[in-house]
């Protein structure tokens, strides 16, 4: 199965290609229209039945430019769970009227385009992680599972204009009932436009609005798109140039226009607003100027002058409380903490043992690890041996460096070939470096 998806994970369309069963040039021409129709520019390949056979397809498909002009590359996904999800009740729910298989296609699809948001949708036993979970208490397993990802969920933050009902469950503060709940109010009223619209949400009190307000994120752009076909439905952002004061906030004096607030979209809790607007008022800057280099100018001048102890004895708050405030001040509109982390890894000509050379340099997962070293999949159906004799101190991170096992399950590495034995399926690896 194939499906195509916009970058925001829409479902533009679905087909069955049979690459295997000798009609590979009708099918290629099939894929080269369905991908010049909705400009794709990534293949996503689950690593499950025929997977290298798929991957030889497409890195031919490649290598003679037959995309062109579109620059495609490739990328292989794990399958963990996808099959479970498909025939769920999540899944029915969101996607009625599909085949469990374009289904798990669709969610191998979304999980390289936001993993978080797709795998959360998957029970964390299912993800193929855990070989000894079955061994200990279920209880326990399944109440630190749930606050793992509540914790991952609540650490980047949530748009609440446009993420999921079941993304929203994992949100510090809210459950099953309070998401629905929350989404109800979005389809029936339209998009939030602050996040003290929350608390018209019937079921969310004060004590669950203050434990997830600040893991809550309100982008302009979202609420205007939302709500362009409610004209007037939303003010523009007289905020950026005076802040509203607390009487304000969430709806204009006599009920009137919700007003945008540009501290909604960082990370910094309604709480410390009052801060914030004292800081601004310290260093002379201005919410409009939020994520750009003249605001960190600012911030960095006063900081470096003050120190953050200083500056936070002055405001009357915590240094902790302040960090936060200058993070969200200073990070650009729209940050995400995680687009420092790991990419997938995309390739584009080495699929065998055959495409591999001594001394060239790959990036691989960590599958195993032993006594005498680590087992690292570089993505040629056979993994690499990195002997313990290479993984020194030098090449580990510090925090790394007393651990008992140097490596573990996971962790990404930039490697070595060293040697290539084809006929006993074995290469060897030389550690370069820990990639974080």
């Amino acid at each position: 199965w194939c499906d195509a998806a916009s970058v925001s994970g829409q479902i533009l369309h679905t087909d069955v290609v049979y690459l295997h069963s000798g009609g590979g040039g009708r099918e290629a021409e099939k894929l080269r229209h369905l991908m010049m129709k909705y400009n794709c520019s990534t293949v996503v390949i689950g690593n499950g039945t025929a997977c290298r056979e798929t991957e030889s397809f497409f890195s031919d498909l490649i290598a003679r430019k037959y995309f062109q002009p579109l620059d495609i590359s490739y990328c292989i996904t794990s399958e963990a769970g996808a099959s479970i999800y498909s025939v769920s009740q999540e899944a029915v729910k969101e996607m009625p009227t599909l085949d469990p298989n374009v289904r798990s296609a669709v969610s191998i699809g979304r999980r390289v385009q936001d993993p978080l948001a797709e795998l959360v949708k998957i029970d964390p036993k299912h993800i193929g992680i855990g070989t000894y979970q079955h061994d200990v208490s279920q209880v326990l397993l399944k109440a630190a599972l749930a606050g793992v990802v509540e914790e991952c969920v609540s650490f980047v933050g949530v748009d609440i204009n446009i993420c999921s009902e079941t993304l929203m469950r994992h949100v510090a503060g809210l459950n099953a009932s309070r998401a629905k709940s929350i989404v109800e109010w979005r389809e029936k009223n339209g998009p939030f436009v602050n996040r003290e619209h929350l608390k018209q949400v019937k079921g969310l009190g004060p004590k669950s609005f203050q434990q997830c307000a600040g893991f809550i994120r309100v982008n302009p752009e979202n609420v205007r798109s939302a709500a362009s076909s409610d004209q007037g439905a939303v003010a523009e952002e007289p905020a950026a140039q005076k802040p509203a004061n607390k009487k304000s906030r969430g709806k204009a004096a006599g009920g009137g226009t919700p007003q945008l607030n540009p501290l909604d979209q960082t990370c910094i809790h309604p709480e410390s607003y009052g801060i914030t607007e004292r800081f601004l008022q310290l260093i002379g800057g201005r919410l409009e100027e939020i994520g750009q280099p003249e605001m960190r100018r600012r911030v960095q001048e006063h900081v470096q002058r003050g120190g953050l102890d200083g500056l936070a004895q002055t405001l009357d708050t915590t240094p902790g409380t302040l960090q936060v405030i200058i993070d969200g001040l200073t990070q650009p509109q729209g940050f995400d903490i995680r687009q420092d982390f790991k990419e997938p890894d995309f390739k584009r000509g080495i699929v065998s043992m055959s495409d591999l050379r001594v001394g060239a340099v790959l990036t691989g997962k960590v599958e195993n690890t032993a006594l005498f070293g680590a087992f690292v999949d570089i993505g040629v159906g056979r993994s690499g041996l990195i002997h313990k004799k290479y993984i020194t101190e030098a090449k580990l991170p510090p925090d790394q460096r007393r651990r008992s096992l140097a490596l573990g399950p996971g962790e990404r590495v930039e490697v070595r070939v060293l040697s290539v034995d084809a006929q006993r399926g074995r290469i060897g690896l030389d550690l370069v470096r820990v990639l974080r």
